[in-house]
């Protein structure tokens, strides 16, 4: 290059065809030596006796060589291009933007030089003001990457922009990042951004309610209480926002500074009680409805003229409905603009659920007085259930029949096979030709009952099976219960043939296997029964003298 420059000078001021001179290059490279000495003997060449025309020569992309040592992330070369063009004041080279409106503290901060950030803003506070082709500013992004110190540095220049994409400013960006301290230096220093919309509409307050941002939301709250009063673009309030989404902390966190903060939007559809059942949100309507502010709304209609104990009822919740039920205010007499109470609003396709049934019981034993309209109800939603299951009647059949005959001709074959495979063999002495080994011993003679009794019992389902794919409904329906006795029958006579015949075998080596297995074959169908009917038993524990078993009979 010195070779070069003592021959032609001015070929160190010539460009490629992306505009990019000989600095350019060494800066997107990151050479600083030869930075340095290009800019050296510029400075000493004769045609050109200073250095700025390589410091302020725009490329095809609109930058300058500081801009590109920047974007090309070489933190040294650009402190030195930084220091060269401060020696030269020439502002413009440092202030410079690039076709997309990048400066170079827009690029030190997004591509995480923190420490060069700092110095750009030392050495140029007009960085600050710069905003790209995607609103972005300098603090904006500095906010969004959490870097508290240069945000703290750019706050200090008054007339510094905050604006960033899609119409978030830097609050909103504090907000996103959950950083409480830089959210209370932007309150202090600019308060009015708490009260601008990005282009969802959205205030900063109400982005730290959609993102569960507490430690933000109470710096808001604290610097400007009025806040929680404010509705967004559509008339709705902050509260209705927490109810949506099932916040708790952020219902508490707004309460306690403005204890009578509006609870529904301005067209009264539905409150923020409402919302929280519509989601079900359990911790938020038991903090609601323990709130002395929002005790009124247990019983408030909506644009349907219903309480959220409707809404409860139609989701099915039986958490939520005995929750509003426990209130003292609650009203199960209400009736909506259909002239419906709560319990009519069950659904039919919960009705083959333990919740519906919970649900319809909680609600008899609230309202005492609608007992002929829940059986009322029960009868409606049964034949409805029954009349569709009969559209299904193939499809049912073939799904019962085909697993439990599977079953049961396994059992058939292995209880058949082991009649013939006799434990001990066969006696071959005269007179005696043919006769089971161990015909007198009781263990084998219980064998022999269990085999014959779970052989019987399994071709006995197998049939019944068979029978059952003639496709009659009251089959399935009366006599399904009959099969499934007569499977347990036939498990329990294999197990006990199982054990007794290895007794038979094996004894008395092997005493406690047999015992240990027939023992689990009697104590094995009560705990799957048990297994089975827990969510029942549990439902009876729970709701007492009140249960009704006839209730049940859909599940």
């Amino acid at each position: 290059m010195k070779h070069m420059a003592l021959r032609a000078p001015g070929v160190l001021l010539g460009t490629t065809p992306q505009g990019n001179t000989c600095l350019h290059i060494a800066c997107i490279y990151g050479h600083e030596r030869f930075c340095r000495d290009v800019l050296a003997l510029t400075t000493n060449s004769q045609q050109s006796p200073a250095a700025a025309p390589l410091l302020v020569t725009i490329n095809a992309d609109g930058e300058t060589p500081l801009l590109a040592a920047v974007a090309s992330g070489h933190v040294s070369v650009a402190l030195f291009i930084l220091g060269r063009c401060r020696e030269e004041r020439l502002s413009e080279a440092i202030l410079t933007q690039d076709k997309r409106g990048f400066n170079a503290l827009h690029h030190a901060i997004r591509n995480g030089h923190r420490g060069l950030a700092l110095q750009l803003v030392d050495a140029e506070p007009g960085l600050s003001k710069a905003v790209n082709k995607h609103d972005e500013s300098p603090l904006f992004i500095a906010v969004m990457r959490n870097y508290a110190d240069v945000a703290e540095k750019l706050l200090e220049i008054p007339d510094s922009a905050h604006v960033g994409a899609y119409g978030y400013n830097a609050l909103h960006a504090a907000v996103r990042s959950g950083n409480p301290v830089v959210a209370k230096r932007i309150m202090e220093t600019r308060p009015e951004l708490a009260r601008q919309e990005d282009k969802h509409k959205a205030t900063p307050m109400h982005m730290a309610v959609h993102w569960d941002k507490i430690d933000v939301l109470r710096v808001l709250l604290e610097h400007d209480w009025s806040l929680g009063y404010v509705l967004d673009s559509s008339g709705i309030p902050i509260l209705a926002s927490v109810a949506s989404r099932g916040y708790v902390g952020a219902a508490q966190e707004l309460l306690r500074h403005c204890p009578d903060a509006p609870y529904a939007p301005t067209n009264g559809l539905l409150t923020c009680l409402h919302q929280a059942v519509q989601g079900g949100h359990m911790e938020l309507l038991e903090f609601f409805l323990r709130s002395k502010h929002l005790r009124k709304l247990v019983n408030m209609r909506d644009g349907a003229e219903e309480t959220p104990l409707h809404d409860a009822v139609r989701k099915c919740n039986p958490k939520i409905v005995n929750a509003l039920l426990q209130h003292p205010d609650t009203d199960v007499t209400v009736l909506n603009r259909s002239g419906n109470p709560a319990t009519w609003l069950l659904r039919g396709d919960h009705a083959k659920t333990l919740n519906w049934n919970e649900v319809s019981m909680l609600m008899l034993k609230a309202d005492p007085d609608a007992a002929n309209d829940t059986y009322n109800l029960h009868k409606q939603i049964k034949d409805r259930v029954t009349s569709e299951s009969r559209k299904d009647i193939k499809l049912l059949t073939q799904t019962y029949t085909s697993n439990t005959s599977l079953v049961a001709i396994l059992i058939a074959t292995i209880t058949f096979a082991a009649a013939f495979t006799l434990p001990g063999g066969y006696d071959n002495d005269a007179g005696s030709e043919g006769l089971p080994i161990m015909s007198r011993k009781v263990a084998f003679q219980a064998f022999l009952i269990s085999d014959c009794l779970a052989m019987c019992s399994s071709l006995a389902v197998a049939f019944i099976s068979i029978l059952a794919r003639w496709e009659d409904f009251e089959f399935l329906v009366y006599y399904r219960s009959f099969t499934k006795k007569l499977m347990w029958v036939s498990y329990v006579a294999t197990t006990i043939a199982f054990a007794t015949g290895l007794y038979t075998v094996l004894a008395p080596r092997l005493l406690w296997l047999a015992i240990t297995i027939c023992l689990m074959s009697v104590l094995l169908p009560f705990l799957t029964w048990l297994l089975g009917e827990w969510p029942v038993l549990k439902l009876r524990f729970h709701l007492g003298k009140t249960f009704k078993s006839e209730l049940l009979d859909m599940v």
